[in-house]
C-alpha cells in the first residue's frame, strides 16, 4: 500500500484507521474514501500494528477505537503523539463521551466521536482536527464546561461518578477491579507492587469521593457491567457492498 504522503498529497489527507473489528474498518474506509479530500492509506487492529503503520505510511490523522483487543487506546494515543507530534487523533468509541472524552483529550487526542453518531460526524471531526481544532459531542462539551466552572465536581451532568477525574493508570486499575481482579492480581498484571495498588485505590477513592474500599469495588463492578451491557451501535455503512482493504 502506498504511503499516505504519496496519495495525492496536495488534495487528500491520509487517514490511519485503528479498530479490532474488520467490518468497522471496512465501513469507515468506504465512508472516508468517498470524500474528495480524504484517503485511507492504512488499517490496524491493535497498538503494535498501529505504531508500525504510522511509521511506514505517515498519515495526517488517525481514527482510533477507544477499546482495542490489546486494551485501552490511551497509551497508544500517547505513544503516537510522542513519536509523531503532528499526527492528529480522532477517537471513535461506543463508550459514553461524558465519562471518557476528557481522559482521551488529556492523552493527546483532538476529537471524541461516539459510534452511535452518524458518519457525517466522523468526517466533520477529521476535518476539524486537520484544521487544528478540537471536536467533541454536546454532552462532553457540557461536562467540560461544568469541570471548568467547578474543578472539584465529582459527578458528570447525569449524576454518575466522573471517571475523567482519574489518570489513565487509575482508570485502568478501576476497570480491572470491576472485572474481578484482586489486589495481588492487579499488581502482577500491571507489574507493580501490592503497595502501589493500595496507593492507586486510595487515590481513586479520594478523587471519586467514595467512603470505603467496598464502595469503590461496587462502583467499579457497576461500571464494568454497565459498559458490557451497552448494546452495540448499529452500523452506519454505505448501501453498496463492502470491499476489502489490504493492510500494510
Amino acid at each position: 500500500m502506498d504511503s499516505c504522503e504519496t496519495v495525492a498529497p496536495a488534495v487528500k489527507a491520509g487517514v490511519l484507521i485503528v479498530d479490532d473489528h474488520p467490518v468497522v474498518r471496512q465501513g469507515l474506509s468506504l465512508v472516508i474514501d468517498a470524500e474528495p479530500d480524504l484517503a485511507v492509506c492504512a488499517e490496524a487492529a491493535d497498538s503494535a500494528e498501529a505504531l508500525a503503520a504510522a511509521g511506514s505510511t505517515h498519515p495526517q490523522v488517525a481514527v482510533i477505537d477507544l477499546s482495542l483487543r490489546d486494551g485501552d487506546a490511551a497509551p497508544l494515543i500517547k505513544s503516537l503523539r510522542t513519536k509523531y507530534p503532528s499526527l492528529r487523533v480522532v477517537v471513535l468509541s461506543m463508550h459514553n463521551e461524558r465519562l471518557h472524552a476528557e481522559r482521551v483529550l488529556r492523552a493527546g487526542a483532538q476529537a471524541y466521536v461516539m459510534k452511535q453518531e452518524g458518519t457525517e460526524h466522523v468526517i466533520d471531526a477529521i476535518r476539524t482536527v486537520l484544521r487544528g481544532g478540537t471536536w467533541v459531542g454536546a454532552s462532553a462539551r457540557a461536562a467540560l464546561l461544568l469541570r471548568a466552572a467547578d474543578p472539584t465536581r465529582r459527578t458528570s451532568p447525569d449524576g454518575r461518578l466522573d471517571l475523567d477525574l482519574l489518570t489513565d493508570r487509575e482508570f485502568e486499575v478501576f476497570s480491572l477491579m470491576g472485572r474481578g481482579l484482586t489486589p495481588a492480581e492487579l499488581a502482577a498484571r500491571l507489574g507493580v507492587s501490592a503497595k502501589t495498588i493500595d496507593t492507586f485505590r486510595e487515590r481513586i477513592k479520594s478523587k471519586l469521593g467514595l467512603p470505603s474500599a467496598h464502595a469503590l469495588l461496587v462502583q467499579a463492578i457497576e461500571y464494568v457491567l454497565g459498559e458490557s451491557n451497552r448494546p452495540p451501535p448499529p452500523p452506519s455503512l454505505p448501501p453498496h457492498p463492502l470491499r476489502r482493504r489490504r493492510r500494510p
